[in-house]
């Protein structure tokens, strides 16, 4: 095999291992499982779900959230790494995952 060869296969095996792993990334996320997350961790002060009518604070609704600007912190990161008026919940990535899933999910 030729070095233009075996680098050609090598750069294909490399994106085929890339589009393996963000498909496998992406089939993980539950929303189902963010949608309980939300209702244990958030529903105290978001508004979490459309039948939802109140919150404890003025922390701005999901649906508000899932619509925050392309340029934003994106959600999986600033969850991660919550600011001072959040509990420390202690997410999983995986978890993390979940929750932006539902967030997507009550999007207006």
């Amino acid at each position: 095999m030729s070095h233009g060869s075996a680098f050609r296969v090598a750069a294909t095996l490399a994106g085929l291992a890339s589009l393996v792993a963000s498909a496998g990334s992406s089939q993980a996320a539950d929303a189902a499982n963010g949608a309980r997350i939300a209702k244990r961790w958030c529903a105290e002060c978001h508004v979490v779900a459309p039948g939802q009518t109140s919150a404890k604070t003025d922390a701005p609704p999901f649906a508000t959230i899932a619509t925050r600007p392309a340029g934003s912190v994106p959600l999986e990161k600033f969850l991660m790494n919550p600011h001072p008026k959040m509990p420390d919940m202690q997410l999983n990535r995986s978890e993390v995952a979940d929750l932006v899933a539902y967030i997507k999910t009550v999007k207006r």
